[in-house]
């Protein structure tokens, strides 16, 4: 990787939002709780959520991530209250063909997300974007899941 595409990589507005995360700390109680680890980079981004018919009302993350995943993280936390679990899982399914796939950037409200499109040719940060909106994908299933026990 030569300087100048690092310099693209990491971009100002990355580093802005990796020093800004919405949500950043992690919620008493929460209804559902997801931690992901990247086992390529060691990136980790542990997700805490309550839900409430259908839709997230609260949200809470530790994210111990390269800039990139702190990026997406802050991207996720700015969008995520009052989501559903299809929104959710929309915006996955997105981000992940965008980075894979060359596919668009995912809709609003997660189209921030378009600030990690340089990284699609950089197959080992894939992981650590992707962490932040799969964990929340997956506590969100476990709190459909207590739900319904």
């Amino acid at each position: 990787m030569s300087d100048t595409d690092l310099i693209k990589l990491y971009s100002g507005r990355i580093l802005a939002l990796a020093a800004d995360i919405p949500h950043h700390a992690r919620l008493e109680g929460p209804q559902a709780s997801v931690k992901k680890r990247s086992p390529l980079c060691g990136s980790t981004v542990t997700v805490d959520v309550n839900v409430q018919d259908g839709r997230i009302t609260a949200f809470g993350q530790d994210v111990k991530a390269c800039a990139l995943g702190q990026a997406a993280a802050a991207v996720t936390g700015s969008a995520i209250i009052g989501c559903t679990l299809n929104d959710v899982e929309t915006a996955r399914d997105a981000l992940r063909a965008m980075l894979k796939s060359n596919g668009p950037v995912p809709a609003a409200p997660f189209d921030g997300f378009e600030v990690v499109e340089p990284a699609r040719d950089y197959k080992n940060r894939h992981a650590s974007i992707l962490l932040s909106i799969e964990a929340t994908f997956e506590a969100m299933q476990q709190a459909a899941q207590s739900d319904c026990a």
